[in-house]
């Protein structure tokens, strides 16, 4: 079986403030970066703003960025559970596009309002945003 597709919608510019003492990008951003993005992306798929996330693999930094540099992030549903759903993730260059990171699994679950893992009821990607509940009717 062949892997999804990643699509790479998400653009970060590389800042100071993002930078290591080696001066390059610090993966304590980089992480941050992709688990807010994953975490987005889970919530659109899920309908639900308390998935949260569970697990990550091995996360495996093959180059880094510089300062000025555009990176890309890239998601993509790989699978759905019964109440989590698995995520694979990979970072490039914009501009070379030379892989950066890859990450293999992303688990999210999705929390009911006690906090404890609910079914979803989906099992394959949505590219519509009609999951997420809008507000109260009338407001």
């Amino acid at each position: 079986m062949t892997k999804p597709e990643i699509d790479f919608r998400t653009r970060k510019w590389v800042k100071p403030e993002d930078l290591n003492a080696n001066g390059t990008l610090f993966g304590g951003s980089l992480l941050k970066w992709i688990d807010e993005e994953a975490a987005i992306y889970a919530i659109v798929q899920l309908g639900n703003q308390r998935a949260v996330t569970k697990y990550m693999s091995e996360i495996d930094f093959v180059a880094s960025a510089e300062q000025g540099d555009m990176i890309e992030m890239g998601l993509t549903a790989t699978g759905f559970g019964r109440t989590s759903l698995t995520l694979r993730a990979q970072v490039r260059n914009m501009i070379t596009r030379e892989l950066i990171l890859s990450i293999d699994k992303i688990v999210f679950v999705n929390l009911g309002e006690d906090g404890r893992p609910v079914p979803h009821g989906y099992s394959e990607i949505t590219y519509d945003r009609d999951r997420i509940p809008g507000p109260p009717r009338g407001v």
